[in-house]
């Protein structure tokens, strides 16, 4: 979808997807590497009783299954920039689901513009977990390269 195609506010329903306690712990291994998110018993002394997601994990969890809705196809240059914030804790095997809005259109040059992306991610029990705000830079109609 081009960048004058793009309409503000609109709406996109992200696909639920479950935070699996195996890929959690072997992200946070490779990633963030620290006993909240790897080591249980650690994690039961905590203010959170229990293992909790890498922030990053939880937010790419979500962001894999917003691009499967392709958005803006083919005329997506590239990103640039994200903005994330956690609110509340993910744990393993919560459900999140999402959805997202167009917020923002500025244009940039007679070439693409930057289209900003806020997506708002709920658990299972309807509370707001994370949000980000993403930039991505869109074709104009007419531009080839």
């Amino acid at each position: 979808m081009y960048f004058e195609e793009i309409k503000l506010n609109t709406e996109i329903e992200i696909a639920p997807v479950i935070i699996d306690k195996q890929k959690m712990i072997a992200f946070a291994r490779d990633y963030d590497n620290i006993p909240l998110h790897t080591d249980e018993e650690y994690a039961k002394k905590t203010p959170f009783g229990k293992l909790i997601a890498p922030g990053v994990m939880s937010f790419m969890s979500v962001w894999s299954k917003y691009l499967e809705a392709d958005v803006f196809g083919e005329e997506l240059i590239a990103g640039k920039s994200t903005k994330i914030e956690w609110i509340k804790p993910v744990y393993a095997e919560d459900v999140l689901s999402a959805k997202a809005k167009i917020t923002a259109k500025t244009e940039r040059n007679e070439k693409n513009g930057i289209v900003e992306l806020t997506i708002e991610a709920y658990n299972q029990h309807g509370e707001l977990v994370l949000t980000d705000v993403t930039e991505s830079v869109v074709k104009k109609k007419g531009f080839k390269k």
